[in-house]
């Protein structure tokens, strides 16, 4: 495929997160699969076909940059995690609690030293991707942030090898990511999206500054997420989307970035995918402190929800980018729904007419605003 990166600047000034709603054919396979009643290759096969229509359906609305809806994944993290050496999943006693509701049960438990695996599914899975993407458009690959895989019982991560020793694990976790992103970059990629709830967990437990026990994770947080930028080649654009956690259209957190914004700030990423659909995200002063961090840097409002089928006032949405544009310059922002439609393969209460019809608004808002 031709490097779209060399005509067009990703994050794109319209741009997506990454999950789709799986289709009723993919959730029966899977479901099947699991149930020993379809055998690997054929739900490969069936995951190829829905992932070529997904494909199709993202160039043909105009997006620059798609994705493979993350199509082969039940988790949009705990897949990856379990696919690196050293780790694998389990069913704990309890799911995680989203604004008052138990999730699925999900969790990873670290048995051995943390290692890049040459053989890890998702790259297989990248390959097909960029094989069917036509030139001119480019193969976006999502993964989870290292920080979000960091041992926490609470997180459903369990530390059964470093004994929680954090400065060894992270030694161990950054060269696996960075062999991870290499070899990405090998396959051809050349957009890569690290998705992280962290930050907006850590926010959402402290006020106005960051709760002093977690100063540890946030600097430990940095040091990681930078080792994987400052290693990466110059020509893969890395970027990073911060969540307040989405599941069955639930969320998880709630605080405006204020009190991770000094540690967001240092982050050596190209750019920022920020939630800010309701009143739960705050107000936009924090993204001065990226604006003025000499990066150069793009922050991407979040400003459509994924959430609920309802869509968004377009002059309501453009009010909203000229209020962010006080605190960073309209040029460095982009538009974007907060988060994706589908972080695991329940997906949100939306219609796949109502997720295109939202993706649709957030092109036709973006070129409004920036002419491009």
């Amino acid at each position: 495929m031709t490097n779209a990166t060399s005509v067009t600047q990703y994050p794109c000034r319209y741009d997506t997160a990454g999950s789709f709603l799986r289709p009723e054919r993919l959730k029966q396979a899977r479901a099947a699969f699991q149930n020993g009643k379809l055998e690997q290759a054929t739900l490969t096969a069936i995951e190829d076909e829905e992932i070529k229509k997904i494909v199709d359906k993202q160039v043909q609305l105009g997006l620059r940059d798609v994705t493979d809806g993350e199509f082969r994944r039940s988790w949009w993290h705990l897949d990856f995690f379990d696919g690196l050496k050293g780790a694998e999943f389990f069913e704990p006693d309890h799911g995680f609690i989203f604004n008052g509701q138990e999730t699925r049960k999900g969790g990873v438990k670290i048995t051995d030293k943390l290692a890049y695996n040459p053989d890890h599914p998702f790259f297989a899975g990248f390959e097909y991707l960029n094989s069917i993407v036509p030139e001119g458009v480019v193969a976006k690959q999502t993964i989870p942030s290292p920080s979000v895989f960091f041992p926490n019982k609470d997180a459903e991560v369990y530390d059964e090898h470093y004994q929680y020793d954090l400065e060894a694990f992270l030694a161990d976790e950054i060269e696996a990511y960075q062999k991870t992103v290499q070899h990405f970059y090998d396959l051809g990629c050349r957009y890569l999206q690290i998705d992280d709830t962290s930050w907006g967990m850590w926010a959402s437990f402290s006020k106005n500054v960051i709760n002093p026990e977690l100063k540890p994770l946030c600097e430990a947080a940095v040091k990681a997420i930078n080792a994987i930028a400052d290693n990466k080649p110059d020509d893969l654009v890395l970027t990073m989307h911060v969540c307040r956690g989405n599941y069955d259209s639930n969320w998880a957190g709630a605080g405006a970035y204020d009190p991770v914004a000094d540690y967001l700030a240092q982050l050596h990423i190209d750019g920022y995918f920020l939630e800010y659909d309701d009143e739960r995200s705050g107000g936009f002063e924090p993204l001065k402190k990226i604006a003025d961090n000499g990066r150069s840097q793009r922050v991407v409002l979040g400003l459509v929800t994924t959430k609920k089928p309802a869509l968004e006032d377009k002059t309501l949405l453009k009010e909203r980018i000229a209020a962010a544009s006080q605190y960073i310059v309209l040029d460095d922002l982009c538009l974007s729904p907060q988060c994706g439609f589908a972080s695991t393969e329940e997906g949100n209460h939306l219609t796949e007419d109502d997720q295109w019809k939202k993706i649709k608004l957030v092109i036709e808002t973006a070129k409004e605003v920036w002419h491009s």
